[in-house]
């Protein structure tokens, strides 16, 4: 488990508090596909109001899932079954996604699961965050075994994902791709996931995987909707 440290002054310490940017920055750059994967759960509910409540909710709940996630992580890590379960949640929200009939939906396009409610809703964006948080956590870990200073990169992190899943909301209605760029983004981690899980020697680098998601996105922006009537 991790280092104790037994004064306020020791926590807070040079040393700690230089780790912090880096762990900041490393939630916020691993949030990005997490940001767009909560955004475009939230379009299960109707209205931008609802979504965006839906998202606050989900994200106080996955923030209490991500600190007890933390406390746990040393012995998390040491089972696979766990990123298993994270891998095929996340591609059954893919496939619920690309199978849904898009001939009953209003605009012709798929859909991600629909709820009813927001106390729906937030269970499902505090999973999901939750299955995401699997490669972050164990990203801090590495970094530090801090817990005072990983706890308050999460905290950053929450804080940074709530910031962007909130701007991905908005831009779902005003790019057409961006919404299966989205679950796609989704898959890509699952299957990183699971690949790891299978052999180390199949995980392809961190600066594909970038190039990879950075690709969707691009495509994800490359086509606005067009105004009803056109």
């Amino acid at each position: 488990m991790f280092e104790q440290t037994p004064e306020l002054s020791t926590i807070l310490s040079v040393n700690t508090l230089s780790l912090l940017p880096v762990l900041s920055l490393l939630e916020v750059i691993l949030s990005a596909d997490n940001a767009i994967a909560l955004a475009a759960l939230t379009r299960g509910l109707q209205g931008v109001q609802l979504q965006r409540r839906a998202l606050n909710f989900g994200l106080l709940m996955a923030y209490g899932l991500r600190i007890l996630l933390i406390l746990v992580s040393t012995w998390i890590i040491q089972f696979w079954e766990f990123e298993v379960a994270g891998a095929l949640y996340l591609l059954w929200l893919v496939f619920k996604y690309f199978s849904s009939d898009t001939e009953t939906s209003e605009d012709h396009h798929h859909h991600g699961p629909r709820f009813a409610t927001i106390w729906q809703a937030a269970p499902v964006i505090a999973m999901t965050d939750l299955a995401f948080s699997l490669d972050s956590v164990a990203a801090a870990v590495a970094v530090s075994r801090d817990i005072g200073v990983i706890l308050l990169g999460a905290t950053i992190g929450i804080i940074a994902l709530r910031f962007m899943a909130g701007l991905f909301i908005r831009w779902l209605d005003e790019f057409t791709n961006l919404e299966d760029a989205g679950y796609l983004t989704i898959a890509l981690v699952a299957v990183h996931m699971l690949l790891r899980v299978v052999n180390e020697a199949l995980v392809p680098p961190d600066w594909l995987m970038l190039i990879l998601i950075g690709q969707l996105f691009v495509w994800g922006f490359a086509e606005r909707t067009k105004p009803d009537g056109q």
